[in-house]
């Protein structure tokens, strides 16, 4: 039999799923990716949750087609929409993680609020 206290036990459990759904949260931010083309589609950037550039993909031929400014313009406004992308599937996550957090809480498990 076990000699813990129903309260740290029951803070110990909601601790240990704190754990688990911060570390699915995590998994599902390091798994983001936007990748959205350039106004003429030639230009693709991939960016991760933390607006980092990952990859870019240039089609045959687009450093020929444009002048250097014209490039930079395309390759700056994909990387802008796939940031922008990549921000918007971030919030989602936060909020969605939020919204089970808050499920959970009310669903019994306690919170610091709720064992003071």
């Amino acid at each position: 039999m076990s000699n813990i206290h129903p309260d740290v036990q029951a803070a110990l459990d909601a601790a240990r799923d704190l754990r688990h759904r911060i570390a699915d949260m995590r998994e599902q931010i390091d798994s983001v990716r936007a990748r959205r083309p350039s106004p003429s589609g030639t230009v693709i950037p991939e960016v991760d949750a933390m607006g980092r550039l990952t990859s870019l993909y240039l089609a045959p031929g687009t450093a020929a087609r444009y002048t250097g400014t014209e490039l930079v313009d395309e390759i700056m406004a994909a990387i802008r929409e796939s940031t922008s992308d990549a921000a918007l599937q971030y919030r989602t996550i936060m909020e969605t993680s939020l919204v089970d957090g808050e499920k959970a809480s009310a669903d019994g498990v306690r919170t610091s609020e709720a064992v003071s």
